[in-house]
């Protein structure tokens, strides 16, 4: 038997308060490391989103992810040196749960291409074709929130006595 501890902490964030933090994060990765033009980062839609701050042992700011009231899941950074630990998996799920909690019907994103097999393990599906934004190659996807009809009542269907 195999159990991994997680290393790292995941809380929700608030903008007013932590987009100093957010904001070095988004800049260390996106601007300096992928060359985002900084334009295309700051999009002025962050005042009105739900973000969330991952955070090592020692609370040092090591990632961020962000849900905008449409359902975009997106901004997802994690610093280089803490890649492949399951924090972006986490992040992500902090951000699915939010969506689920305020009834969302669905997420999506844009999705870097080196990143569509991360998603895809994630339960998101792809759609259309691969596009540019910041320079970068993405394709759009999707992840539903609710069950098909078939599904819902299968699960909750109670035999009557």
């Amino acid at each position: 038997m195999y159990l991994e501890l997680r290393n790292f902490n995941i809380t929700e964030a608030d903008w007013a308060l932590d987009g100093n933090v957010l904001s070095s994060i988004r800049k260390l990765v996106f601007i300096i490391e992928q060359r985002v033009p900084r334009d295309e980062e700051w999009d002025g839609r962050d005042d009105g989103a739900w973000h969330w701050v991952a955070t090592d042992p020692g609370n040092r700011p090591i990632g961020t992810a962000r849900l905008l009231p449409d359902g975009q899941i997106g901004r997802m950074a994690v610093l280089g040196e803490y890649r492949g630990r399951g924090i972006g998996f986490a992040l992500l799920e902090a951000a699915i749960q939010k969506a689920r909690t305020l009834g969302m019907n669905g997420v999506y994103l844009n999705a870097q291409t080196h990143a569509l097999g991360f998603y895809e393990r994630a339960g998101f599906v792809a759609e259309g074709d691969e596009f540019m934004e910041a320079g970068i190659p993405h394709y759009r996807m999707r992840q539903s929130l609710t069950l098909p009809d078939d599904d819902f009542t299968r699960i909750w269907r109670v035999d009557p006595p």
